[in-house]
């Protein structure tokens, strides 16, 4: 079974819970979510921040916009992340009622 034929066999909310859940699945990204929660943030602020390279942290934003758990905002020669808000509770949502099936 190919990939995409495995895929087409999981629901819309199957495959989105799991896109997040991947993204949150490392304790760092899990850190940085909680930065940007209290505050947005360059990636200098959060390599300051964490014990984490530069090279390291932007791996891991890449990551968090993938699933759009953050946004940021182009003011070279600097991005400023933050928790895109409006995102984040619909990934609230998607997950509560992913919990509350099962």
């Amino acid at each position: 079974m190919g990939v995409s034929t495995a895929i087409n066999t999981y629901s819309t909310s199957q495959i989105e819970v799991s896109k997040v859940a991947r993204a949150i699945a490392h304790p760092a990204r899990i850190a940085i979510l909680q930065l940007l929660y209290q505050k947005d943030c360059t990636c200098n602020d959060i390599v300051n921040q964490l014990p984490l390279a530069q090279s390291t942290v932007s791996q891991h934003l890449k990551e968090l916009r993938k699933v759009n758990l953050i946004k940021g905002q182009e003011m070279p020669p600097k991005t400023i992340y933050s928790l895109d808000k409006k995102e984040y509770t619909q990934i609230q949502i998607l997950l509560n009622s992913f919990f509350t099936v099962i």
